[in-house]
Parts: C-alpha cells; structure tokens; sequence
C-alpha cells in the first residue's frame, strides 16, 4: 500500500444529507456530543464483531474490546478511544471529510445480507461534528483492521479545511481528541463527564472506561490479591506481623502470630467502568429476578422505596421494543406527577419523557423503553413525525392495559391491595386515552363503606331499588363520618373518592354511562333518612322553616343562608349541611387549579338542613328570643360546617369559646 502524503482539502457536504446547521446549533444540550463520540466508538467495535461472524477478522484470544475516555485538565483536552474496525485514509476522505455521510448506513448496504443491523448505533454521518460544538480543534488518529492498512492522522480546526497526514497509531481503532474551547472547559473535569456519561452511556453494549490525565494524581489502596497487571504501584505499604506472648501450662513463655505481615499497594487510580453492558431490560423476563428489577430500579430512579410491581416488554415482531415500566408507590396527592420513562435507541439514551412515544398518561410511571427502530432525527433527541411512532405508543399502552386486567382477573387481591396507590394513574388514563379506558373501565374498582371493594356495575346493581343509578360517594371520610353513619344507618352503600383526580374522574364516568349520576354523601338528604310526613305536618314544616331561618340568619349574621326543616329518623343529629352536586364539583375544580382556596360560610349552593325531630331545634323554636338561643344556633351551625368543611381560624376559634362556654353552663 503506498504511503500516505501529507494532504490538505475542503470538506465537502453530501447534500441529500444536508442539515441546516453544522457547529453551534447541531444539538440543543452541547454534552451530547460525548454520547455521539462514545457511540461512535461502540459502532467502530460493533462493525468489527460483526466482521469477525462473516469470517472477514480474526479476534485474538486475548483482545478485549472497549472504549476509553480520558480527561485532562492541564491540556484541556478529551479523548475518545476505541479498538473497533478504525478507517483506512480513503474511509476517512469519505466518512469524515464530507460531512453528514453516514458510515453506518454505507456498512450496514454492504453487508445487510450477511448481518443484522440492530446494534448499530449511528444512523447519521453528523455525530462526529457535534464535537465542534465544545473544541477549536479536533484531530483523529485512526488504523484500519484491514491487513497492511497504514495509519492516519486527521486534524480539523472547525473551519472548512482540514489536514491530514500518516499517523503513528499502532493498534487497530481510533482515537479522537477534542482540544476544548474555552467556554467548554468544563469537559476536562473528571467528576463532570463522568456525570456526562453516566447520563447518556450507562447502558452502552460496549464497556466504556473515564481515566484522568493531568492535574494532582489521584490513588487508591488494593491488597496484593487484588492488583493487576496494568496498575501503576505507587507506594508498597507494609503491615508487619503482629505477635503476642503467652504462658504455657508447664509455665514457659512463647511468642505466638496474631496478625501475618500483610502487603498493600497504594496504585494510580483505576480507569472507572462506567457502564452496565447487559442491561435488565434486554434479558428475557424469564431470566430476571424480583430482587433484580428492584435493584435495577433503586439504581437507575434513585427511589429507595421498592416499586409495587412492574411490566417487562419485549417485543421483535413487527418492530423491537424491549423495556421495563415501573409502578412506583405513591405517597403524596401530587408526586404522582414525577415520573420518568427514559427512551433509549440500541442502548444509548435518547432522552426522559418524550411524549411522542409514551402516552401522556403513562408518564406518572417510571421506567426505560429502548427501541431501535425508532425513526430519530439527526440530534436523536425528538422524533420525526412517523406513523411507526403511534403503533409503538398503542402497543405500550395496550401491554400495560392488558397487565393490569390480567392482574383483576388473576390475582385479584394485589390488585385491591396496590389500587389505593395505582388508581390516579388509571384513573388518569382513562380519562386521557380512549383505546386505554375501553380496555380498563370494567376493571376501575371502588372502596364502599364497610372497606370492601366491587365494581361500578355491582354497585348500581346493589342500589337498584333505594337510588337507582345513582353513585353515592365519599370525599373525606373525617369530616363525612356524620352522614356516613346516617348511611349505615339506613343500610345504605357508598364509594370512596378521596383524590383530586376524582372530580374530573366521575365526570368522565357520568359521561361514559348515560343516565349514572354521582353524588357526594352529603349533596342532599335522601327521602330515605326522613320519615315521610303528612299534608298537615307538611303545612306545620313549612311554618316552622320560614320561622327557623330567620331565627338562624339573625344568629349566624348570614343573610344568604338557605335553610330547610325536615323531620329526620336520627332524633340525635340537630342540623345537617348539604351543597349542590354541580357548584361543588365546580369550587372543587377551582380548588385544583389553585384558583380557590377553601368554601366560604353561606356560599351559594349551601343548606342548612334542621331536624325538626331534634330537642334541641325544638328549643330554639319554643324560645326564639330565649337567653342562649343565639348561643345553640351558632353553635349548631358550626357542627354541622364541620361535618362539610373546615371552618376558618376566626370561625374556629369563635367555635372553641363558644364550646367552653356551652360546657360551663351545663357545669352549673
């Protein structure tokens, strides 16, 4: 092969290729240009196994492929090093010199027939030059595997011309250096691109090294069995032995060995290993342990609380999708909103969240999906617009659905026990996604009052003959106890809807089956808790109502408060507070949109119901001018608010005096 004379040119851009901008703005995050030269390393090695399968290199025994990346502070420098296929000078005219050529696609052409491309990285010629987003000059030493292929040198300052020369390399691969600009020294730091590639690489099919070059000399301490043969030894230490004397039973003396004399070695640190080369999500399910998908995780989420249970994908026909979604334990109203779903392609992360992708909804989990077949655009971090794409989003959406009804149908009991932490998500779904609510609206179970679970269909069965089609709920159960013990009272049933996601979640519901109406426990008095009275006692009620509220509105200061009287079967319960079904549901949706705080004492849509049945009540309509009448029906007021909502801290602190008060007249 001739030699290689020193060479200068022009690159050249393949215009069918072409993208807007080369340099500046190839990426949006200028890290990512480790991620493209790492990748592009692990695609050097990958072409080269594949070699070796179609007979065209033989590996040695000993070779061990890998990718080094080396930091150095004092040159500001970084480099990327791989002992994969490297590039003979007429690969790197073609490759390298026209720009946006892509050597994966021209490899993969050449021997598709021999090979499968699924672990080729590269789908773009312009990985290489997002190096210049960070350098003002980048050089390549490179050798081919091919036998008798010289070295090349290849050194480009970010202009359009380049040089390049026979270089000195000696083994097979590449090595590129990236002479760092000065707003981009930050890359030389150690602890900064380890973060860097942890980040993009932690997973890459080939292991990847970081070792540092330059500035104070770092080390650390192994044992003698522990040393290997690449170590730098700094320092020997010696531990010398340590004896002890002891007395004989015969009396004499001996010095006996506690502790041998032990050698350690103070040694250049390590290159670290940065990445896993075998990720959980790429081995078949039946292959992976419990302890291993929590470990997994721990590690990859950082969350120290193990997940409630998880789906495994994997997925070859007709397209490859492998991944693991967890369900992570809620335990707050809104961390629900923090889940991450990191998408990979052939191992390298792409990015967190990307909603093309996952549906919306399916975001509340955590997890990692990698699918190669992804149609990435020249920065692998947004996606073209692809049909492909919506058949991924339906089939990741479709297992998860098909997970969670299996789990209803086979192992019921889990489920009951994860739903009070799995039901915002599916709750959420059903809402956000049709093709998901179609497959899980039978599945949506609901908590009634005795703690036990059943369907919406059981449900409306159950109350066919006191409320037919109508869904009786509980909000909180603290300040509902009242009418929740009214309703086991009567034997009556209902649901439990504690979560904000439940406002908008009947609404759906209600939407979805044409005539159910849900009602909160204490939107109205049911016939069912009155004794039904004559025409005479209808006209009497009436009466006494009309006496009743302005005895109430006088006492309260509330002149806007509605007031009812009915006849009530609990003797015991003076008042009960109720509100319109629609104006609450309308201030609870304020209330999660931030734009109301709480209720307000009278608001529209608020009844004062009064037991006519109840002594107390009596009272007050036997002495309307009475002494401590003012006292009772304040006093009656509050209760029954607090049976509905909070009371505010001026009304809560008239309450509690006025309750002391009340106790001291009884004391008398």
């Amino acid at each position: 092969m001739a030699q290689i004379q020193k060479e200068q040119g022009n690159l050249t851009f393949n215009s069918e290729n072409m993208f807007p901008i080369i340099k500046k703005w190839l990426y949006s995050d200028h890290d990512i240009f480790m991620r493209e030269l790492v990748s592009n390393g692990c695609d050097a090695i990958t072409k080269l196994k594949k070699l070796e399968i179609v007979g065209e290199y033989q590996m040695p025994a000993d070779e061990k492929f890998r990718v080094d990346v080396t930091v150095n502070s004092e040159s500001k420098t970084i480099s990327f090093a791989d002992n994969g296929i490297g590039m003979t000078a007429d690969e790197v005219r073609e490759y390298i010199t026209q720009v946006a050529f892509s050597g994966a696609a021209d490899f993969l052409e050449k021997y598709k027939d021999k090979t499968s491309e699924e672990q080729i990285i590269g789908h773009f010629g312009l990985g290489f030059y997002s190096a210049f987003m960070v350098a003002d000059k980048v050089t390549i030493d490179t050798l081919s595997f091919e036998e008798g292929a010289e070295p090349v040198y290849w050194e480009c300052t970010g202009e359009s011309s380049y040089t390049m020369r026979e270089g000195t390399k000696t083994g097979h691969g590449t090595v590129v250096t990236l002479y760092l600009n000065d707003e981009c020294l930050e890359f030389s730091n150690y602890y900064r691109a380890e973060e860097v590639l942890k980040k993009y690489c932690s997973f890459m099919p080939v292991e990847i090294y970081l070792h540092k070059e330059g500035g104070e000399q770092e080390y650390q301490t192994v044992g003698k069995d522990e040393l290997l043969p690449d170590d730098v030894i700094a320092e020997t230490i010696v531990d010398e032995a340590k004896t002890e004397e002891t007395t004989n039973e015969d009396g004499t003396k001996e010095t006996i060995e506690i502790s041998p004399r032990k050698e350690r070695f103070k040694i250049n640190k390590r290159p670290e290993l940065i990445n896993e080369t075998h990720p959980l999500w790429t081995r078949h399910p039946n292959d992976c342990t419990e302890e291993e998908y929590k470990e997994f995780y721990r590690k990859v989420f950082h969350d120290y609380r193990d997940p409630l249970f998880w789906i495994h994908l994997n997925m070859d026909y007709p397209f490859n999708l492998k991944g693991i979604l967890y369900f992570p334990k809620i335990s707050t109203e809104y961390e629900s909103a923090e889940g991450v779903i990191k998408l990979y392609n052939n191992q390298v992360f792409v990015a967190d969240n990307i909603k093309e992708v996952i549906p919306e909804f399916l975001m509340l989990l955590k997890g990692v999906i990698d699918c190669p077949d992804l149609p990435l655009n020249v920065s692998r971090s947004a996606l073209q617009n692809d049909g492909f794409v919506t058949k991924i989003s339906d089939y990741i959406t479709k297992k998860v659905a098909d997970k969670l009804s299996g789990m209803y149908k086979t192992d019921r009991g889990n489920y009951e026990k994860y739903w009070e932490d799995i039901n915002p998500f599916i709750k959420y779904g059903i809402m956000k996604d049709q093709k998901f609510a179609d497959k899980m609206n039978d599945y949506v179970i609901y908590r009634n009052l005795d703690g036990k679970y059943t369907v919406l269909k059981d449900y409306l069965e159950a109350a066919k003959e006191t409320h037919e089609n109508k869904v009786f709920y509980v909000s909180d159960e603290n300040q509902q106890s009242q009418y929740i013990r009214m309703f086991k009272a009567e034997g009556l049933d209902a649901v439990m809807l504690t979560r904000l996601i439940d406002v908008s979640f009947i609404s759906k519901v209600e939407a979805d089956n044409e005539g159910v109406q849900f009602i909160r426990i204490d939107s109205d008095i049911a016939d069912v808790f009155k004794e039904k009275p004559t025409e005479e006692e209808e006209q009497l009620l009436q009466e006494q109502q009309e006496k009743l509220s302005e005895i109430w509105k006088k006492a309260t200061g509330i002149d806007s408060l509605t007031v009812k009287v009915e006849k009530l079967k609990d003797a015991g319960t003076p008042a009960v507070m109720t509100m319109s079904e629609d104006i609450r549901r309308f201030q609870d949706m304020m209330q999660m949109y931030g734009m109301q705080q709480k209720e307000m004492r009278g608001s529209e849509g608020q009844t004062l119901t009064l037991n006519a049945n109840n002594e107390l009540v009596k009272y007050v309509l036997e002495n309307p001018e009475g002494e401590h009448t003012d006292l009772f029906c304040q006093q009656i007021y509050d209760l029954a608010y607090l049976s509905h909502a909070s009371l505010d801290p001026e009304a809560m602190t008239k309450f509690i005096s006025r309750s002391n008060e009340i106790m001291t007249l009884l004391a008398k």
